[in-house]
């Protein structure tokens, strides 16, 4: 990858909506040339997808946290986490968890109902979220000062 590739993700990253016609302006090249590499990124996986970014407060969706799980039944903790929409993010971690939870519910209410049927799967330790500083820096953090 080069300057031109990491300026088109840096610019996918912040729009992903934008046309080609902008970005070839943006970057000073041609249409075509602008799709061709766009089709490569996409080819090698580098652009795995194109997502439109919900604003959770605005779906009333007003509590955010971070669980720590420690689960003896993996399997079925997997299982039921897929199916909770209360889940948004799952990772397998190393050390006492196993388990490190993003968790979006309405309220506090409904954020501790939540954690009362995880409880039969392990226990957890839990992060309520108070505010949010950013989110999403990725780009930005894998490739400084490069868009």
């Amino acid at each position: 990858m080069d300057q031109i590739d990491h300026q088109i993700l840096s610019i996918l990253h912040d729009n992903a909506r934008i046309t080609i016609s902008e970005m070839s302006r943006i970057i000073a090249m041609s249409q075509p040339a602008v799709t061709e590499r766009l089709r490569k990124l996409e080819e090698q996986g580098v652009i795995a997808g194109y997502r439109a970014e919900l604003s959770l407060s605005k779906l009333g969706k007003n509590a955010t946290a971070f669980v720590l799980f420690k689960s003896s039944n993996c399997k079925e903790f997997e299982a039921f986490s897929e199916a909770a929409p209360e889940i948004v993010d799952l990772y397998r971690t190393s050390g006492e968890y196993n388990y490190l939870l993003k968790i979006v519910t309405e309220t506090s209410e409904t954020l501790e109902s939540f954690l009362e049927k995880c409880h039969t799967f392990g226990f957890s330790s839990t992060l309520v979220v108070l505010s949010t500083r950013f989110e999403d820096k990725l780009f930005s953090r894998i490739f400084p000062n490069k868009a």
